[in-house]
């Protein structure tokens, strides 16, 4: 690399407790990947991977993940997903260490060593590209029962176009303010079933119920309530935080990925309709209904976690532009999201044989962390006890596909505000 040659030791000494490392990565025929010590701003490194050292690992990726593939219905992307490598411990383990080695190039590795080296655990802010959408970074094995949750905490970056955007606004955080919560609102004309199901009734989910208390606003009843896009955006205005366990589909372009609410065809957006429902577009939220003139989007509380299929995968579009950048821009400073589909409790019971209620666990679990004083650590270590757990077990209701497809996008306000 042309330039001033730059040590590992060069970079961890003088670091912060906590230093913070931000990677991009962009296809360009090849994989590129460039990084920064937030520290070091001005000791910038960069390193190409050939297209053909990665793919093969991405494809057996993508064969594992429960997302239907093209002609695949959901049932038989599943079917798929619990046969494959997520599913068991010890081909998952092979798979997990194979992308670390396919994606972390070993200048990086060296530099994170060093930190760890002077007793200083690094924090990863990745910035994926279309191809490494799905990749699950904190569960990747690093070193012999070591994934990269054991050695660093882990966020993801939206484009700095969206979170240093002078418009941006960052949402306060109050740990004592409103929570909206919106589970499983149902869809006009019946045509996206309830993700929690009958089991979502039970212990994990009245946990949550009780921790949220008097601060839950939403729908009435709080499980299985209408609500729809005006509704829900008079409550974020005010609120500290923001949980929705519902449906999300994707789309062509980030910012038509869409929310479902119980929204009727009475309602505005940007979304044509469903039979007798409208989606709730990223764009919507970013932008406001294009009948309302000179709207600058919605109020997003500082934090949201969206428990739906898929509701995370910005960087796999060409303009990472979806649901968690809309929020981001509107005010978010932590989102945690799902990079692929999430399997239900029932599709957990079927795989194990038994009742699993591995979903709606992983719900009241994620919503936990929303309330630390740190959330990317706290989700991360949600994931550390999980993969354990799974070490330990082997249980499939304890596998990556469902722990390893949720991570927070972190976007704290500029500096120089």
């Amino acid at each position: 690399m042309p330039g001033e040659r730059v040590t590992a030791g060069d970079v961890a000494d003088g670091a912060p407790e906590r230093p913070c490392v931000q990677v991009k990565f962009a296809d360009v025929g090849d994989l590129y990947v460039t990084w920064r010590w937030e520290h070091t701003l001005e000791r910038p490194r960069a390193y190409a991977i050939p297209r053909a050292a990665v793919q093969p690992v991405l494809d057996r990726l993508d064969e594992s993940l429960p997302s239907p593939r093209h002609g695949e219905s959901v049932v038989e992307a599943l079917d798929r997903a619990f046969r494959g490598p997520l599913a068991d411990p010890d081909r998952e383990r092979r798979l997990s260490a194979e992308l670390a080695g396919a994606l972390l190039p070993a200048p990086l590795a060296a530099e994170l060593n060093a930190m760890l080296l002077r007793d200083r655990r690094p924090h990863l802010r990745i910035q994926g590209s279309p191809s490494l959408g799905r990749v699950p970074w904190e569960a990747l094995f690093v070193d012999t029962d070591r994934r990269m949750v054991h050695e660093a905490e882990v966020s993801l970056l939206v484009p700095a176009g969206v979170r240093n955007a002078p418009s941006r606004r960052v949402s306060p955080w109050d740990p004592h303010g409103p929570v909206v919560a919106v589970l499983d609102p149902p869809v006009p004309g019946g045509m996206l079933a309830p993700v929690l199901g009958p089991t979502g009734t039970g212990q994990a989910l009245a946990a949550l119920q009780e921790r949220l208390g008097s601060r839950a606003r939403g729908a009435e009843p709080l499980l299985g309530g209408a609500i729809d896009r005006v509704r829900l955006r008079a409550l974020l205005a005010d609120a500290s935080r923001f949980l929705y366990v519902g449906h999300v589909s994707s789309s062509d372009h980030g910012l038509d990925v869409r929310m479902h609410l119980s929204d009727g065809p009475a309602l505005a957006g940007r979304a044509a309709l469903l039979g007798a429902h409208r989606p709730l577009t990223a764009a919507d939220i970013a932008y406001g209904a294009p009948e309302d003139a000179g709207d600058d989007g919605w109020r997003i509380p500082a934090r949201v976690a969206l428990m739906a299929c898929e509701s995370g995968g910005d960087t796999g579009f060409a303009e990472p532009t979806a649901l968690v950048a809309a929020l981001v821009r509107g005010g978010a400073e932590h989102v945690a999201a799902a990079r692929w589909a999430l399997p239900t409790d029932a599709g957990f019971a079927r795989a194990a044989g038994a009742d699993a209620p591995a979903f709606s666990a992983a719900v009241d679990a994620v919503d936990a962390t929303q309330e630390s004083a740190d959330p990317v650590a706290a989700l991360n270590a949600w994931q550390r006890a999980s993969a354990e757990t799974w070490a330990r077990s082997g249980a499939v209701e304890h596998s990556p596909l469902m722990w390893a497809a949720i991570s927070t996008t972190w976007s704290p306000p500029r500096r120089d505000r």
